[in-house]
């Protein structure tokens, strides 16, 4: 081999380590590529796993905060239902029944009562004069109250009804009083007075129900609206009833001046002052038919 051919095949052979060499270089420069390629790539997945965590930080403590100001309002608004709850039942006070309001009332007045005689028809001065007389004679510390009992009653007469009031133990005087010589005096020499009832220097008082069944009259009933549906929290109506005072009588005969029997005699046989009706027996075809009439459809013969 010449040195031609020698120096050629040296020549070949560096180039090929130059290829190859050259071609180790570029895939080591793809590999360094590749490596921080992968590097960015997981600095990318870490930066937004960051946020992601950062975002539901954030969320967490906004949600943190409304559940503590929903904490925080629930017991002022339960503090404002119980101050409304309050207000009101203030507001609607429970009702007391003024029967029992009088009979406490009376139960710690001081003095007792007595029951003195008056003439019929007199009651009422009778009170007046006592009244002046322990003024005048400085007995208002042993005289203390005078009352004459009244009461309301529907007259119903020749079927008119008629509301009046009157006296409702007429020829009676209830005084309430410390009982001593000078007291005694005062009541018992007042123009009007017959006397005490029962000893009449030693009177027995009233007891405590006998003096209320006669004073409760002077209670004040204030008729009260139609309670609401379920009642008024437990507390009771009270309504007033008046009595009726009837100018008929079963058995008696009338005469029917209205309706389809009118101008016809019937025997009363039976009264419902409840409901202002009578019920009256005629004669019809040799028989007593009953017919209900309301009292105003009749008068006395």
């Amino acid at each position: 081999m010449d040195d031609a051919e020698a120096d050629a095949e040296v020549n070949e052979a560096l180039a090929s380590d130059d290829a190859d060499d050259t071609e180790a270089a570029l895939e080591a420069i793809e590999d360094e590529e590749e490596i921080d390629g992968a590097l960015t790539d997981a600095e990318d997945d870490d930066f937004v796993s960051d946020s992601v965590v950062s975002a539901d930080s954030e969320g967490d403590l906004e949600l943190d905060a409304e559940l503590e100001a929903d904490a925080e309002a629930a017991p002022a608004a339960d503090g404002e239902s119980a101050d409304a709850e309050s207000a009101e039942a203030e507001a609607e006070p429970e009702e007391v029944d003024p029967y029992d309001a009088f009979r406490a009332e009376l139960r710690f007045l001081p003095g007792k009562w007595y029951v003195i005689h008056s003439y019929a028809g007199f009651e009422k001065r009778v009170k007046q004069n006592i009244e002046s007389r322990k003024s005048s004679m400085g007995m208002e510390d042993y005289v203390y109250q005078v009352e004459v009992p009244m009461e309301d009653v529907v007259e119903i007469k020749n079927g008119q009804r008629k509301l009046v009031t009157r006296v409702r133990i007429p020829g009676y005087v209830l005084v309430r009083m410390d009982l001593n010589e000078d007291s005694w005096s005062v009541v018992r020499h007042t123009p009007g007075v017959t006397g005490f009832v029962g000893n009449s220097h030693n009177p027995t008082p009233l007891r405590f129900e006998e003096a209320f069944n006669m004073l409760k009259s002077l209670v004040e009933i204030v008729e009260a609206p139609a309670a609401k549906t379920g009642g008024a929290k437990g507390g009771k109506a009270v309504s007033r009833s008046i009595p009726a005072e009837i100018d008929f009588e079963i058995g008696e005969t009338i005469t029917i001046k209205e309706g389809s029997f009118a101008g016809l005699p019937g025997s009363i046989s039976e009264i419902k002052p409840e409901s202002g009706k009578l019920t009256v027996l005629v004669s019809l075809f040799e028989r007593e038919t009953p017919v209900e009439l309301s009292f105003d459809q009749v008068t006395k013969l």
